[in-house]
């Protein structure tokens, strides 16, 4: 039960009596329980209960929130909390001074005498200019890099301390989205005597904004000319630290950064004091020793913290009293994860609903999605503001100027901070929800630019899938999120597709009237007959496909059944991708039964039974051993009118635990689980609803966790007398308790609830525990959910506020966050599951969906596939059964799914993987990444891979894989700059095969065997491709002069099927032939081919030699006739589809196919049985969450490997049949006779799966 409300003296202040006058208000609206006010405001009873506590001021949402709940009128109550908060909390910016703290806008050139702390690092690089004249600067988001530029180097650049080196000019500028048709004449030097400095800032946005690789590379170029003193240029870049691998892609960039670089690392205890204190000294004003200390305490090992902690501390200053900025304030203002959110909240808090929804839209437009990295601010226009609502916008725009939210500098309005993406929740989660409708915004706002400078040239309108896809994202033509320009180029779109379409029936109709004219009258009848059964069977099929894409993004095992059902009506290339996309996913089989929600399931420790709990007061055990799935013995029925709400099994699986509302914990025996009986009496105790259960791991103890904000531990040494086990565990400031977890080792037991807060409790002696360390704080709202990871050095939290946090506790006393937030639900987290390796953890949320997240590194966790979507209401539970590939959901639609993983998503890699490929004879798969470690899979089973030996040695990335044609060697290339030989004859004990081969001095981008095996080539960053002889592969020689016809870096190189010539594709847009017939002698073939308008990443050659493909960065697929090799001809027109990068190639063994691999996420097929009339095979593949880097045909042909940027390995099996039979054992009975009414309603029940 709550506790009672501590009085208040109206007369204490202004908090004090506006708190008053809430609790007044809520007494004459009937005295709600906060409970109830929190169900109709959609606020946490925490939040609501303390805005009326008359610690501090709420926030005017939560006010706001607090009166509509109270049925009061909001206008009323909003200018009351603005009279309270000029009154109390604002009193320092009446006619103040300017504040010297610069919140989250950098500190400017001007703000140079309020910029502390960083004094060394100015002066080390004010030392390196005086030296260099290209100089790269690297830190963390946040880590104040752009501050150091402006605060720090430019005044001493100003100086002008080196009398060798005057200076003629400083320019600041950020690259964009064109970076050199924007600045090209701010690359020039000044006119007259010393060096013109540019500054570039943000430097990462030519990787983020910037989509033309030419210009991105002229952009390069133009700046590492400065080296060279002829030009009077120093060159100083700001880099965001993930955006380094971008970086070391550019060889001349690499070289220039190796000289001077300066990596912006967190700041010392003193230089934080200083950024703390001095700032403040400067305006005569003090800080409070123990605010520092705090403030000190709370920013270390907070990811970039120092915009966090300038933007608390300007929101301090103006809440102080007085000369002294103390913690009274800094608690008022949020404190330094809350400052952020509670002033973005308060902003936008004060919008209509028309204004918040175009706040939203803007906000958005200012923002980049990563792609393996953190997202990034964008600076937009004016132009992009050009809504239907204009005037609205630019209102919107300059209130959240004013808020310190956005920087407007002249034409461009842009995010004040990247941490306002991290630190604002909403901000957050609207950028998860819409990450890649977001990229595929970008696009079209890209190409609505482009249109527009090309004279609305029809040529650069959308087409086929792009916009299919543009259509989709934005129906009715985007009227409340397009600009009147993105509007026009879509409307314009769309009317030249029609008017193609209306001049493609014109012509078949002329074609079909003279075929009319030709027949006689007898044919015709037939013909009509035949017609009109084929177009009933047309339309029926076109229904059935159009059923399962509606269903596809929320329904997906309903949308895979069906397309199975449209499959064996009418089989087609579309319906095939599809089958194998879905076959491939997670899809789930109903159990039904219950008629109510269902809060809870559990599976026992043996994997065999699973029980589940609902509001219709029974708990039903299932078997779900060795492919069953059937109710076993009768429903148990316990815990009054509103049933069980917690259920657990002992770790023995003899005994299930179960408790609900009516206060009370029961124990059943289901040893038996035909004849499951009560235990002992029901365990009484709590004053209030049981919400959570957990058992001990020797099964001796079981924790329960109330509404009563009480956890009770129980001895059941002796389960028929179980007995209470020490007094109830009450923390200071807990609130009621929803969820309670032991640590694998029972050492621990964790515990969380309505205070917001996650508390870790020593249970060595289980009767007397005692608090670990402090309170685990950031969650905003209550939190519902906890699980430790099997090896108990992980605690994952959820709840309300919609966000997964992992936490380090490897030491309890000591526990810390690991990474960021985890974000991707649109509605509170209910449920948390770990899998039994620890690779995964499931979340159950009220936004219907169950999301898997990879967390094998859980300092940098992962999505893992897309979210589960079968249920048609919010999903309150989740559980992993013990073979880690079944995982049991349910929630508010009465259903209990259960869900079977693919056994063919390899997990194991914590960091990209760049690299796969399949042995000659199929049996092994190898796979490598960023990480450095290459993984080897038993792939004898392809529907069932299993993980084999590791192999280590590279320093640093691996780029390139692949088997000799006899198997015995596998050959791998690194960043490293090496060249790597394993012995995998006995793949359980591979070994290193001699020295690394270290000749490219440059990583290495690309392997490639000779037929015979006997030599080996490497392609590199050094521009040079080489030649090993394997005469003795311990010892690998270097035969012939390096390849070095490219102008640019090579990418990938590829044998043809005789050995006699070599193919390579570079970045200098181009690929090449080279005559390798005599190795010691190699020489190029023919011109280069040059049709590519972007880097040429893959070659490969078709089985029989005939055909070469090259993938480019242009997105496009090109196929060659090079059965003459001196004079190769483009065969048939490039293949469109992929909408990114195309990074892989590969032939399938008997050549009539060929797979590509792209940044779009995607993997497609093309049958190149005719390679001039090469075709699209269906639509793409997917599954991936990010680039997939790499694939690998199974020598049979019936398997592909992919490895993608997501960290994951996924073998496709590719028969139709193997789609179909995966699709029923999986989803079961999905398709039941009331389903098939409802979406095959006009054909006899025939569902595909029996």
């Amino acid at each position: 039960m709550g506790r009672r409300e501590i009085p208040l003296d109206p007369g204490a202040g202004p908090v004090s009596g506006f708190a008053h006058a809430l609790r007044e208000l809520r007494r004459g609206a009937g005295n709600p329980t906060y409970r109830t006010m929190a169900q109709r405001a959609g606020y946490s009873v925490t939040a609501l209960s303390q805005a009326a506590a008359g610690e501090k001021l709420p926030s005017l949402a939560v006010t706001l929130a607090y009166v509509r709940a109270c049925a009061a009128d909001p206008a009323e109550w909003e200018e009351r909390w603005r009279r309270v908060d000029q009154a109390v909390l604002r009193p320092a910016e009446r006619g103040e001074s300017v504040a010297p703290y610069r919140g989250l806008a950098r500190f400017d050139v001007a703000d140079a005498d309020v910029f502390f702390g960083r004094e060394a690092l100015t002066e080390r690089l004010a030392n390196l200019a005086r030296e260099h004249r290209f100089i790269a600067v690297f830190g963390p988001s946040g880590g104040g890099k752009s501050s150091l530029l402006r605060a720090g180097l430019v005044p001493r650049l100003r100086a002008g301390d080196d009398a060798r080196r005057p200076v003629a000019a400083i320019r600041i500028l950020t690259p964009g989205a064109h970076p050199l048709r924007t600045h090209a004449a701010r690359l020039e030097a000044a006119e007259g005597t010393g060096d013109t400095w540019l500054l570039v800032d943000q430097f990462e946005e030519l990787f983020t904004l910037c989509e033309d690789p030419a210009e991105r590379s002229a952009f390069l170029d133009r700046l590492l000319a400065a080296r060279e003193p002829r030009h009077r240029l120093g060159v100083v870049i700001t880099v965001r630290a993930d955006f380094l691998d971008p970086c070391t892609e550019h060889p001349g960039l690499t070289a220039a950064m190796q000289d001077a670089t300066v990596l912006v690392g967190p700041m010392s205890d003193a230089e934080l004091r200083e950024a703390i204190t001095r700032p403040a000294r400067s305006r005569g004003l003090a800080v409070q020793r123990s605010l520092a200390d705090r403030i000190l305490a709370e920013v270390h090992g907070e990811p970039g913290g120092l915009p966090l902690m300038s933007h608390a501390l300007l929101e301090t200053w103006r809440r102080r009293k007085g000369a002294a900025l103390n913690e009274a304030a800094y608690e008022v203002a949020g404190g330094l994860r809350g400052a952020i959110a509670r002033t973005a909240e308060d902003a936008y808090g004060r919008f209509t609903p028309a204004q918040a929804d175009l706040a939203r839209q803007i906000l958005l437009r200012m923002v980049t999605p990563g792609r393996g990295t953190a997202a990034t601010r964008r600076p937009i226009d004016w132009g992009e503001l050009d809504f239907e609502a204009a005037e609205d916008a630019t209102a919107v725009v300059e209130r959240l100027a004013a808020a310190r939210l956005l920087v407007i500098d002249g034409d461009t309005v842009e995010l004040a901070h990247e941490a306002l993406i991290s630190s604002w929740p909403r901000l957050r989660r609207w950028v998860e929800a819409e990450r890649d409708r977001l990229r595929l915004h970008r696009r079209l706002t890209d190409a609505a630019r482009a249109w527009h400078d090309l004279d609305r040239d029809p040529g650069s309108l959308y087409r086929g899938s792009r916009l299919a896809a543009a259509t989709e994202a934005f129906p009715a033509g985007g009227q409340r999120e397009l600009t009147a320009l993105e509007q026009s180029f879509l409307a314009a779109s769309v009317r030249h597709r029609r008017r193609t379409l209306r001049l493609r029936r014109s012509a078949i109709a002329g074609l079909a009237a003279l075929a009319l004219l030709a027949t006689g009258a007898a044919v015709v009848a037939v013909q009509q007959r035949g017609t009109a059964r084929s177009e009933r069977d047309t339309a029926v099929f076109h229904q059935i496909t159009a059923e399962a894409d509606a269903l596809r993004g929320s329904r997906t095992s309903l949308a895979a059944q069906l397309d199975a059902t449209a499959y064996h009506r009418r089989a087609s290339d579309g319906l095939y991708t599809r089958l194998v996309t879905d076959a491939h996913g997670p899809l789930s089989a109903p159990l039904t039964g219950h008629r109510g929600f269902i809060p809870v399931v559990a599976f026992s420790a043996d994997g065999r039974l699973l029980a589940s709990a609902s509001r219709d007061r029974t708990i039903r055990l299932w078997d779900v051993s060795g492919g069953r799935r059937g109710p076993v013995g009768r429903p148990l029925t316990a815990h009054g009118d509103e049933g069980p709400r917690a259920l657990a099994f002992s770790p023995d699986h003899a005994l299930l635990a179960s408790a609900g509302h009516d206060g009370c914990v029961r124990l059943w025996d289901v040893s038996d689980p035909a004849r499951a009986a009560p235990v002992g009496r029901p365990l009484r105790g709590h004053e209030d609803g049981v919400i959570s259960l957990s058992f001990s791991p020797d099964g001796r103890t079981l924790a329960s966790g109330s509404d009563d904000s009480t956890v009770r531990r129980w001895d059941l040494s002796r389960p028929q007398r179980a007995r209470p086990l020490g007094k109830p565990l009450v923390a200071d400031g807990a609130d009621g308790v929803r969820s309670v977890a032991f640590s694998p080792d029972g050492a621990t037991l964790a515990t969380a609830g309505f205070d917001e807060t996650v508390r870790l409790w020593d249970m060595t002696d289980p009767a007397r525990p005692t608090p670990r360390g402090r309170p685990l704080t950031g969650h905003q709202e209550p939190v519902w959910a906890l699980a430790f990871s099997p090896d108990g050095r992980t605690l994952a939290s959820a709840g309300y506020d919609r966000s997964v946090r992992l936490w380090n506790v490897t030491d309890p006393a000591r526990p810390r966050p690991r990474g960021e937030p985890v974000t991707g639900h649109d509605d509170a987290v209910w449920s948390l599951a770990f899998s039994p390796d620890g690779h995964t953890l499931a979340s159950a949320g009220l936004d219907d969906t169950v999301r898997l997240w990879y967390v094998k590194n859980p300092d940098y966790p992962r999505v893992l596939g897309r979210p589960l979507t079968d249920h048609t209401d919010g999903v309150w539970t989740v559980a992993f059964a013990p073979d880690g590939r079944t995982l049991a959901s349910a929630g508010r639609d009465q259903t209990v799914r259960l869900w079977r993983l693919p056994d063919t998503l390899l997990t194991g890699h914590t960091q990209p993987v760049n690299t796969v490929a399949f042995h000659p004879r199929g049996g092994l798969l190898a796979s490598a990444g960023t990480g450095g470690d290459i993984r080897l899979w038993d792939t004898s089973r392809p529907a069932r891979p299993r993980r084999g030996a590791d192999l280590v040695g590279h320093d640093g990335a691996v780029t390139s894989l692949a088997f000799s044609p006899d198997g015995r060697y596998l050959a791998s290339a690194g960043e490293d700059e090496t060249v790597r030989l394993w012995n995998v004859a006995d793949p359980a004990h591979p070994r290193p095969l001699g020295e690394p081969v270290a000749d490219h001095h440059a990583p290495v981008t690309g392997l490639a065997f000779r037929p015979d095996g006997r030599l080996l080539a490497s392609a590199g960053g050094d521009d040079a491709i080489r030649l090993w002889s394997l005469a003795d592969p311990r010892h690998p020689r270097r035969t012939g002069r390096p390849l070095t016809g490219h102008r640019d870096m090579p990418t990938s190189v590829a044998f043809s099927p005789d050995g006699h010539t070599l193919a390579s594709g570079a970045e200098d847009n181009t690929a090449r032939l080279w005559d390798v017939a005599e190795p010691g002698h190699p020489r190029p073939l023919g011109e280069p081919l040059a049709k590519h308008d972007g880097f040429v990443t893959a070659v490969a050659f078709s089985p029989d030699g005939a055909t070469l493909a090259t993938g480019s960065a242009d997105r496009r697929v090109r196929l060659w006739n090079v059965t003459d090799r001196r004079r190769p001809t483009p065969a048939g027109k490039p293949l469109t589809g992929h909408e990114e990068p195309v990074h892989a190639l590969a032939f399938r063994p008997d050549g009539r196919q060929l797979a590509s691999a792209a940044s779009d996420n995607a993997v497609r097929l093309w049958d190149t049985s005719r390679p001039a009339a090469a075709r699209p095979v269906g639509d793409g593949i997917t599954g991936h969450n990010d680039s997939v880097t790499s694939l690998a045909y199974h020598p049979s042909g019936t398997a592909l490997a992919t490895g993608s940027y997501d960290a994951t390995t996924r073998v496709w099996l590719l028969p139709v049949t193997h789609a179909l039979a995966r699709t029923c054992v999986a989803s079961g009975a999905t398709l039941t006779r009331a389903t098939w009414r409802r979406h095959v309603h006009h054909l006899p029940y025939d569902p595909p799966c029996r």
